[in-house]
């Protein structure tokens, strides 16, 4: 994908073709040779998405057709729980199997530390701790790399995600920089998303750092996520319960009973608010864009007569 079209290629094709086709890195195209903007997206399988980063009210398309998305934290400062939260439930919504995948254990002390926490968040989910610059990552990883499978590198800046690829691909081609081993913090060396194709014949998707991962149709992802709490949620005594002052709330009586954490309900709970309040805004952006372009097919008629 680029700022001024996307790279579609295939058997002898290899062809720029500027945005027109709703489509991201990972999708295949029914390409029209003679007007390529008006190319077909063909159905896909799954879709990773997020709200617009900015105060732009819309979705970013993220990848499309994966199989397995690896999602790539450090045994450093950049371990955060609650974004590995985000990134599951993203990645459940979109039916795309997640992965943690742990790097940087080479320079850290006690990377079993970080196992345990990562291994705590979802215990649907797989942890794999490695050093992204050693022969790990062909080893470890290979269970999900086979050939005709999909996969994609997602994290924030600095975490590894090039450097994976990189290993998976036995190259060295593409750009990677080092992290400030201070505040754990990296620069974007990936600027666009990018495909590449191992040898084995599976199909790698190297992603930029996001720093902003705004949930929006997703609350089945966040319910898969949190599955105890949504089931609780379901025994409380109002329909409604907002499980923070309701008598009868099933949620806080677990929390008071240390049957759940309440670091872990807060972050849920914050979740879901996010989630219903980008989704109602994003279908109230999609209802005045459906009445306006009503407005625009009438005025074109009038104007035909």
């Amino acid at each position: 994908m680029h700022r001024n079209g996307l790279q579609a290629r295939g058997a002898d094709i290899d062809i720029r073709i500027p945005h027109g086709p709703d489509a991201t890195v990972g999708d295949w195209l029914l390409l029209n040779r003679e007007l390529p903007s008006a190319s077909e997206v063909l159905e896909r399988k799954s879709l990773i998405k997020r709200r617009a980063p900015g105060r732009t009210v819309g979705l970013q398309l993220i990848a499309a057709n994966l199989d397995t998305a690896f999602i790539v934290t450090s045994c450093n400062d950049d371990f955060n729980v609650a974004r590995l939260e985000r990134f599951i439930a993203l990645c459940f919504e979109a039916e795309v199997s997640p992965v943690i995948v742990l790097t940087k254990t080479d320079k850290c002390d006690a990377p079993e530390e970080y196992i345990a926490k990562a291994e705590a968040v979802s215990s649907a989910v797989p942890v794999v701790a490695l050093n992204a610059k050693s022969d790990e990552p062909r080893t470890k990883l290979a269970e999900w790399c086979k050939h005709g499978q999909t996969v994609a590198f997602l994290g924030s800046s600095g975490v590894g995600k090039s450097t994976l690829t990189n290993a998976l691909a036995e190259d060295t081609a593409i750009a990677t920089q080092e992290v400030r081993e201070d505040d754990a913090r990296g620069r974007h060396t990936t600027t666009r998303r990018q495909l590449y194709f191992l040898p084995s014949g599976c199909a790698v998707l190297d992603t930029p750092g996001m720093r902003e991962l705004q949930l929006t149709d997703a609350a089945s992802g966040v319910a898969e996520m949190f599955p105890d709490l949504d089931e609780l949620g379901t025994r409380c005594k109002f329909n409604d319960c907002s499980h923070t002052v309701e008598p009868g709330c099933a949620v806080l009586a677990a929390v008071a009973n240390n049957d759940i954490d309440a670091t872990r309900l807060a972050r849920w709970q914050k979740l879901v608010a996010e989630e219903e309040h980008n989704s109602a805004t994003l279908a109230e952006r999609r209802g005045k864009d459906k009445a306006f372009g009503k407005m625009v097919r009438s005025a074109i008629k009038k104007k035909k007569r």
